[in-house]
């Protein structure tokens, strides 16, 4: 079990029994009521649901894999609570108004139910469509940062000033790149890989004249990768 739900689940499970302990310990000598009456079962009903409800929510906001995903998941944990505040409200009226009849109670209790229900799976829904946007952002970004790193790791290999010089006009490119990637680019940026990797051996070797030939074919490829990504967008 996840750690931070444990701890969740601990202070859930406090409001539970405190809960319980007002309904049927101290409610008949607070309220001075028969606390059987009207609505009561209606009311206490539909406030273990939401309860029930709001424990789900939380499992599964709180089961996220890292912080990024945590975050977009708690607007799940905001409406949960928000909806069982209000069941809550309507539901002690319910528990504590002698002879409400039940189908009062059941009415307002299912609005209130139905309107926290969707919300919840409208907060869900959203946190599904960013966290896909943003892995969908993740894969289309990856050959740009990949190709940073390869190419800024290259610098530190050169052994000359030269090829130095040369890593850092073809870093330079890569790091004001578009980052975004698109299909219809496959093309250009496996010729630009392919180039990277001779490149790359060029620099290695310290094969000067080589690899300032090579380097500005790749400057090139990129402005016309660039330029192609312009025209996709």
């Amino acid at each position: 079990m996840n750690k931070n739900f444990k701890y969740y689940l601990s202070v859930w499970a406090i409001l539970l029994v405190l809960f319980n302990v007002i309904v049927f310990v101290a409610h008949s000598e607070i309220a001075g009521m028969n606390k059987f009456g009207g609505a009561f079962w209606t009311g206490y009903i539909f406030i273990a649901l939401a309860f029930i409800g709001q424990l789900i929510c939380g499992y599964i906001a709180l089961k996220a894999e890292n912080l990024k995903k945590l975050f977009y998941n708690v607007p799940l944990i905001s409406v949960s609570w928000t909806g069982l505040v209000l069941t809550l409200i309507f539901g002690t009226l319910c528990m504590m108004i002698p002879n409400l009849p039940n189908w009062v109670g059941i009415i307002l209790c299912i609005l209130v139910l139905g309107f926290t229900a969707i919300s919840v799976i409208k907060a869900k829904l959203a946190a599904d469509l960013v966290e896909s946007v943003d892995d969908k952002i993740k894969t289309q970004t990856l050959f740009i940062k990949s190709l940073a790193v390869d190419a800024e790791s290259l610098i530190a290999r050169a052994k000359s000033e030269l090829a130095k010089e040369e890593c850092k006009k073809v870093y330079e490119a890569v790091r004001y790149s578009d980052p975004m990637s698109n299909d219809a680019l496959s093309s250009v940026e496996s010729e630009i890989t392919i180039k990277f990797a001779k490149f790359s051996d060029a620099v290695t070797d310290d094969n000067k004249e080589n690899a300032r030939e090579i380097a500005n074919e790749l400057v090139i490829l990129l402005g016309d990768r660039n330029k192609k990504c312009g025209f996709l967008k």
